[in-house]
């Protein structure tokens, strides 16, 4: 596939116009996957993971003798590559996330769908399984990890019913969250983590501590990095309703030093405890997201 026609699958305004989710999800990963160079699947792998028991038929080489001896019972060995990736998707439902700047070409929300779509759709296709977990205050919905296309519908059903409403506690979520998780798995959380970052950098924790592998997509809007407003601007809060009507020349200094800060102490946190943490600008290609996601997710593996 040509460069100019992989670009066209990924542009913000064309996505934005295809109506439906699944429409949307499809282009994007039908794209995506022509342009990669690089499988994002899982390579073959040594290490151990976890016992099973024996099955009659099971390859008699991966019996475990020590553990035979200790308890008179039959256990394989089961690796890493025997056992299947379950992706948890939980996407940020707070009233904030429905921001969209004057230059953005989709709100934060509908971008965070179509980027949660695409990997439910790519995990899928590899046959691992995907959950979906959706909060604001609080946990809200919860749909247990699946795999087929049977969950997809599930998936997808989830992301369209949902609408982004009320204010945001990101640690008390994710904390909640993490006492839910059934098995270990990639926990991939889209959220603009607009809260207390010390608070926010405590619920990601959590769930690093209860050995999952976290990833985090900061979604934000090209107006909240920049805050390049020119004339004068009354600003609503979308989860605090309060208006403010101010010169945002005259804050922009002030403003973009407290932002940068505050990206700057996720970045370190999440650094510190091995997590992923990646900056999602809705002016941005997905692809331009996604390609240098899974390849940095193949590397790790191979």
């Amino acid at each position: 596939m040509s460069t100019t026609r992989l670009r066209e699958y990924f542009e913000p305004q064309t996505l934005a116009k295809l109506k439906g989710l699944r429409l949307r999800a499809q282009r994007l990963v039908e794209g995506l996957l022509s342009g990669l160079h690089r499988s994002p699947r899982r390579g073959f792998s040594i290490e151990f993971a976890e016992h099973r028991e024996y099955v009659p038929g099971d390859d008699l080489r991966y019996l475990d003798w020590k553990v035979f001896g200790r308890t008179d019972k039959l256990y394989l060995k089961q690796f890493e590559d025997e056992t299947n990736l379950i992706a948890y998707l939980v996407l940020d439902t707070s009233a904030g996330m429905a921001y969209q700047g004057p230059a953005a070409p989709w709100s934060k929300w509908h971008y965070a769908q179509c980027l949660a779509a695409a990997l439910a759709w790519l995990v899928l296709n590899h046959h691992d399984a995907v959950a979906v977990a959706t909060f604001d205050e609080r946990l809200r919905r919860f749909v247990p990890p699946a795999g087929g296309t049977g969950q997809l519908d599930n998936v997808l059903r989830v992301l369209d019913e949902v609408e982004p409403y009320g204010p945001t506690r990101v640690a008390q979520a994710l904390q909640e969250l993490a006492t839910r998780l059934p098995h270990r798995g990639v926990v991939i959380v889209l959220s603009d983590l607009f809260d207390d970052a010390e608070s926010v950098l405590h619920g990601l924790r959590a769930l690093r501590f209860a050995r999952h592998d976290v990833v985090v997509f900061q979604v934000l809007d090209p107006a909240e990095v920049e805050f390049d407003f020119q004339e004068p601007t009354r600003f609503l809060g979308l989860e605090v309703l309060r208006r403010l009507a101010v010169d945002p020349r005259a804050l922009r200094r002030g403003y973009m030093a407290e932002f940068r800060a505050f990206c700057d102490r996720l970045l370190d946190g999440c650094r510190r405890v091995g997590i992923e943490l990646w900056p999602a600008v809705t002016s941005r290609p997905l692809h331009e997201l996604l390609v240098p996601f899974l390849e940095r997710r193949a590397q790790r593996i191979v």
